[in-house]
């Protein structure tokens, strides 16, 4: 079985950049693996993307080498191991909130006797190995997201649970648990009390030896949350890269011909 690049990285103490893949379609997902990241996800939680799809975006990116990682929906089992069933090498949870949860996202991701995946990797068998049943759970990445208040409390715990790989933040949730809705959700944090909050995660993270992870949404706080000491940041998505390329083009053209651009929207996340 391939090695993960990954978990080769980070070992490294290496830097590094994943994409998010939020558009159903397997030539976006393989032109985003041909942009130089070294991950890509497939967001199955928010995204506009069903299992099918998702299976295509998989294959789509296998000949970049870059790894496919896939946002499940939720903490069920049934789609934890299809998307793994499918190829992705790495699962991101939304909403763990407990160490007993993040013991069930652990051992959803991994055989026996470590957990209680069930067998039947249909497509992962061609596009890793066939003897991916005896790497898999060595290879396979398993990345909790916290993203509430309940998660920052227990956050030690959920570190120190066994089979957990790396923590991932996803700041608008964070924002909206933490506060209560006080501060409205988005990305690239600069509240006090939220860099705290996000500081307090990431020293949890490294204490217990585990990847720190952040959604970011500009590289700019990317590189600033590289130098706080996270392994990997996620910097924009397929959605938010063409809505802002597109934008920028169609403002550039109507600036040059004298027109004021009216008619701009963003994206919504």
């Amino acid at each position: 079985m391939q090695e993960n690049t990954l978990r080769q990285k980070w070992r490294a103490g290496q830097p590094t950049i994943n994409g998010w893949l939020s558009i159903a379609n397997g030539f976006v997902a393989e032109i985003m693996a041909a942009q130089g990241y070294d991950s890509l996800t497939v967001d199955m939680q928010h995204g506009a993307i069903g299992y099918q799809a998702g299976l295509g975006m998989l294959q789509a990116m296998r000949a970049s080498g870059v790894t496919p990682l896939a946002r499940v929906p939720w903490l069920a089992p049934g789609d934890i191991m299809k998307a793994m069933d499918a190829g992705a090498m790495g699962i991101i949870c939304p909403m763990v909130n407990s160490a007993d949860q993040a013991a069930e996202l652990a051992s959803y991701c991994r055989y026996p006797p470590l957990g209680t995946r069930s067998f039947g990797p249909t497509r992962a068998l061609f596009a890793h190995g066939s003897d991916y049943a005896a790497h898999a759970n060595d290879q396979m990445l398993v990345i909790a997201m916290i993203e509430t208040a309940q998660g920052v409390a227990n956050v030690d715990a959920i570190c120190a649970t066994p089979g957990i790989d790396g923590i991932y933040i996803g700041p608008a949730d964070l924002t909206l648990g933490v506060t209560n809705g006080r501060l409205p959700p988005g990305m690239d944090r600069e509240e006090p009390e939220m860099v705290a909050t996000i500081k307090t995660i990431l020293k949890a993270a490294k204490d217990a030896g585990r990847a720190a992870c952040i959604h970011t949404g500009a590289p700019e706080y990317a590189a600033k949350a590289i130098g706080w000491g996270f392994d990997l940041v996620t910097v924009g998505s397929d959605v938010k890269n063409m809505a802002t390329a597109t934008a920028q083009s169609i403002a550039t053209f109507r600036g040059l011909v004298g027109q004021d651009g009216s008619g701009r929207q963003e994206p919504g996340y």
